[in-house]
């Protein structure tokens, strides 16, 4: 008899994900639309958490409410939990000790890894969309030096404004522009970044425009979450022709 365990509410959807309140729009690629991802997720809106109390103010603030949420969507079924924004790694303590299963809240996360990977003499550089709200907590919770090159959008025609705004109508296009003003800037300024670590999840869109302009490998929420999900449902390659007990 095959046996199967029980236990949860909801099966097939191993990855939660935490989602700030918004209104703006997402477009495939962002995390918080559905179709980015080629499995099944889970999602919470978090309520409170919007755009400028995550990243202009303090995450921190909202930490019970995010507890709150992911053990929501631990009870409906999910064995991972991620989040929606690159400034929660400062909560990523907290919702480890206190959800029971692994976290990864933020893409900064990737940096130590990415950096082990890169030759000699080369460095990640991160792009984000408030550099001036990215602080060496946010940074050291992740994992990552607070030397590390980054360039912001603030300075650009749409992207920062757009999504810290929570603007309901959003110009993709000048978007795009403003990804790879940045981008071309990052490795402009920074000539020794190998790789480069998108922190906004709503930059997802963008990574190949960032890859054909820079040449350099691109990382994100994206590469974050799929390498999440490899390990929490690993793929079945069929069943063994050979018998499997050694000789």
């Amino acid at each position: 008899m095959d046996v199967q365990r029980g236990g949860k509410t909801v099966y097939g959807a191993t990855v939660g994900i935490l989602m700030l309140e918004t209104r703006f729009p997402r477009i495939p690629g962002d995390i918080g639309n559905a179709t980015t991802w080629p499995f099944p997720v889970q999602y919470r809106v978090v309520e409170g958490a919007t755009p400028d109390q995550i990243v202009l103010q303090d995450a921190r603030a909202m930490r019970d409410a995010f507890l709150t949420e992911g053990r929501a969507l631990v009870r409906m079924g999910c064995d991972g939990i991620v989040t929606n924004c690159g400034f929660l790694s400062v909560l990523q303590d907290d919702l480890a000790m206190g959800l029971g299963v692994p976290v990864a809240s933020s893409a900064l996360m990737q940096i130590p890894m990415i950096q082990r990977s890169l030759p000699f003499g080369q460095q990640v550089g991160v792009l984000t969309v408030s550099k001036t709200s990215l602080t060496p907590d946010h940074l050291a919770a992740a994992g990552v030096h607070a030397e590390v090159p980054i360039v912001g959008t603030e300075g650009g025609r749409c992207f920062s404004q757009a999504f810290l705004t929570d603007q309901p109508r959003i110009d993709f296009g000048a978007c795009q522009r403003d990804m790879l003003d940045s981008a071309t800037e990052l490795v402009g300024t920074y000539p020794d970044v190998g790789a480069i670590l998108l922190e906004c999840t709503n930059m997802v869109p963008y990574a190949p425009d960032i890859r054909r302009a820079t040449g350099r490998p691109v990382f994100s929420i994206y590469t974050l979450v799929n390498w999440f999900q490899g390990a929490l449902t690993p793929r079945i390659f069929g069943q063994m022709v050979e018998d499997p007990r050694p000789l």
